[in-house]
């Protein structure tokens, strides 16, 4: 039979639900490849390209045993060009009446990249939407047009309203929209821990396949298993065991943080939904529907906080990555331009909080949001580092990470280095929330109470100085005014001596 038309799926394109697969058509060709050109752009935890690979693999296994043809160019095939353009130029090559088609890429360096090889493919060509979100692309910057932020909550409200999540009738169920006041506890084992859902993916041929082949990557992986989704059985797993297990408390420790667990009362899907394994609809809809069947177990409030992070945030975020692409990339409004400390990469500093969810993150390639942005985010804004140092390093090292989802939480969200359209204020705080909000400071070797001396935390003269230095551009900040009127009433000696610290402190990065 005559190929008529070749389709890529890329990696995070592992929808079985898309209509393409409907109906087996023997003049398709699926063509899926492991390339180097995506490997080696930053470097990525060991997991998250093992992840990645496997679940690609299984994804054609599952395609092929349903009767597609499928070509897949595996890392170490001889065959295998390692680019995307490469690859399909001899492809189409081999298949001269083909035309060739592609989902929406999800990354502007892909899209554009496409919409160059449709140019320079002297074939026809199509491309189609990847039928996972529930929003276009252009649906944030239309409902914002004119504005001067995007924000969340109003954006969050109106995609409420259009699917009907958690609505009775035009209001809110519950009569709140928001229960993100009743979502701050602490966790210092009031209830019992989730029992944490295994998965022994065994993947020694894989590992040996990358590092044969050179790829440079970052963390670890424990008796070469790996405890991610790969396919839609395990994915569909992880999604019901959540909902029997960690959804009755998830809202109220979503922010905790704690060093018992990695993972506390998180739902662990966040790979598999990103890769596109399963569909935020039935994810949502799942979710709602165990709260409806377990009212008597499950708070609105848990369920508003899974709802509002899938429904809302995700979708959200997506649509200022295509409203503000590609001048996105060069954002930092704050001019940041110190290096990234090399303890980022192995974990080796003093500061517990640091320590340990930098650790954590090499061990699982995983840290909770709050984590990523109270900690290691928190820490980077307040030091001044470069935005496109901390991109690399959140974009390598967490297995969830694909840059329209990285980069508007990096520079928007983490690092305000879009000057506020993301925003309403920097994400910065001394000690004092990481005492609120879990256990670190109890085992620190730094003061948590202290703004300057040799044993004081480092977030609270580097807290005080980066407001200091910023009074321009933050002071007309209605939600931060609080913290410019504690500044000017401190003592000068008391302010020298913090300015001291902090200069210090910027200037020891690699000793803390």
């Amino acid at each position: 039979m005559v190929i008529k038309e070749v389709r890529l799926i890329l990696g995070d394109q592992l929808y079985g639900g898309h209509s393409w697969f409907d109906k087996v058509n023997p003049e398709v060709l699926y063509l899926m490849m492991e390339v180097r050109s995506e490997t080696d752009y930053v470097s990525h935890h060991i997991q998250k390209v093992v992840a990645f690979f496997a679940a690609m693999r299984a994804f054609a296994t599952h395609l092929s045993a349903k009767g597609h043809q499928i070509l897949y160019l595996g890392l170490d095939d001889p065959r295998n060009k390692q680019s995307f353009g490469e690859n399909l130029m001899w492809v189409l090559e081999e298949n001269p009446e083909a035309a060739w088609a592609y989902q929406l890429p999800d990354e502007y360096r892909l899209d554009h990249l496409f919409m160059e090889l449709r140019s320079q493919f002297k074939v026809s060509s199509r491309r189609v939407d990847t039928e996972h979100f529930l929003c276009e692309r252009g649906a944030v910057k239309d409902f914002f047009v004119g504005k001067k932020q995007y924000l969340l909550e109003s954006f969050y409200r109106h995609l409420r309203k259009q699917t009907g999540l958690l609505m009775q009738g035009s209001k809110p169920s519950g009569g709140k929209w928001n229960f993100d006041s009743e979502n701050r506890q602490k966790y210092y084992g009031q209830v019992p821990l989730p029992p944490r859902l295994k998965l022994a993916n065994q993947v020694d041929e894989l590992l040996e396949m990358v590092r044969n082949a050179g790829v440079q990557t970052i963390g670890s992986i424990q008796n070469n298993q790996l405890e991610w989704p790969i396919n839609r059985v395990q994915s569909l797993q992880l999604l019901e065991h959540f909902c029997k297990y960690g959804l009755p408390y998830f809202g109220s420790y979503q922010d905790a943080m704690s060093e018992v667990d990695p993972f506390l009362f998180h739902s662990r899907i966040s790979f598999a939904l990103n890769a596109k394994i399963l569909h935020p609809r039935e994810v949502l809809d799942r979710v709602v529907q165990e709260w409806e069947d377990r009212p008597d177990q499950i708070s609105l409030a848990q369920v508003e906080g899974f709802v509002r992070q899938i429904l809302g945030w995700r979708e959200y975020i997506r649509g200022i990555y295509w409203a503000e692409m590609p001048a996105y990339l060069e954002s930092n409004a704050l001019g940041h331009k110190l290096p990234l400390p090399s303890w980022f990469w192995n974990a080796k500093t003093r500061m517990r909080c640091l320590s340990h969810s930098i650790e954590q993150s090499l061990q699982y390639a995983y840290a909770h949001h709050i984590q990523r942005l109270m900690v290691t985010g928190n820490f980077a804004l307040l030091a001044g580092i470069a935005p496109a140092e901390v991109d690399r390093w959140y974009l390598g090292i967490y297995i969830d990470a694909i840059e329209w989802v990285e980069l508007p939480n990096t520079r928007g969200m983490s690092q305000f280095a879009d000057g506020g359209l993301l925003a309403t204020k920097p994400y910065v705080s001394s000690a004092n929330y990481m005492r609120k909000m879990g256990h670190y400071c109890e085992e620190c070797s730094y003061d948590a109470k202290s703004r300057h001396g040799m044993l004081a935390c480092p977030f609270n003269s580097l807290y005080w100085d980066f407001h200091d230095r910023h009074r321009e551009k933050l002071i007309r900040n209605p939600r931060i005014g609080m913290v410019y009127r504690t500044w000017d009433k401190m003592d000068s000696a008391e302010q020298v001596a913090i300015r001291n610290k902090a200069s210090w402190l910027k200037e020891h990065l690699e000793e803390l």
